[in-house]
């Protein structure tokens, strides 16, 4: 039985209203599980579109969106909420951290909002304290004295790892990167690459990499340009 593609794009077309110029259309596009992309595209191609896209967040004006063999613009609004808290973790731009709860609350929130998230982040025994230091701690922040701080008291750095925390509890099976490293140094982006590819290579997770930053499309296997699929007369998104 052929394994079902992480992600699979058929005929999408969006547009912000119907009666305004498509700023997506990509006839299609696959994206095998466990691959690791890295889509580029200048500011206003339409990157953070796709992304919402695909984690049913937008609805496509037509055309289909696949993720995991299951197409998500045909699910409900709740239905499409839950399937996105149990199979993807997002790496936002501005990270989305909640200012008033602390590291560790930020890194396990995911958890809140999916059982099947909680429970593969328990099955190897570990407590969901235990997964989240043993993730902070790969990204170098499980420091006694940092994780029961407010989020608003770390570094752009330290807020970026511990949005990646987040976004990998629970081994969701596609993580989206969203210009995670637009606001580190050179040494600290290719550090923290090399962090996000290992948590993915143990989990077996999808990672789809945004950025307009060519200097780190060398460490990608593959890539995406999104000028080049997307068909659509109308790019300013």
């Amino acid at each position: 039985m052929p394994q079902i593609n992480a992600i699979e794009v058929d005929n999408l077309r969006f547009a912000w209203r119907r009666e305004l110029p498509e700023v997506l259309h990509i006839p299609q596009l696959e994206v095998a599980r466990g691959e690791r992309i890295f889509i580029r595209g200048a500011s206003g191609s339409g990157k953070s579109t796709l992304l919402a896209l695909m984690a049913g967040v937008n609805l496509p004006t037509s055309g289909e969106v696949k993720i995991l063999g299951e197409t998500i613009n045909r699910l409900g609004s709740a239905k499409r909420d839950h399937f996105r808290s149990d199979h993807i973790g997002f790496v936002f731009q501005l990270f989305n951290l909640i200012p008033y709860l602390s590291v560790l609350e930020n890194v396990t929130l995911p958890c809140r909002f999916s059982r099947l998230r909680k429970r593969k982040a328990t099955e190897s025994g570990n407590s969901l304290h235990d997964e989240a230091m043993r993730l902070l701690a790969h990204l170098d922040m499980a420091h006694t004295d940092l994780v029961h701080r407010p989020v608003t008291e770390l570094s752009v750095g330290q807020q970026q790892r511990v949005a990646t925390a987040r976004a990998l509890i629970g081994a969701p099976e596609i993580i989206i990167a969203d210009e995670p490293t637009s606001a580190l140094d050179s040494d600290m982006r290719q550090a923290f690459l090399r962090l996000l590819f290992q948590e993915c290579e143990e989990t077996g997770s999808t990672l789809l990499f945004v950025s307009h930053d060519r200097q780190l499309e060398p460490l990608f296997k593959h890539h995406i340009a999104l000028d080049e699929i997307n068909q659509a007369p109308e790019r300013s998104v």
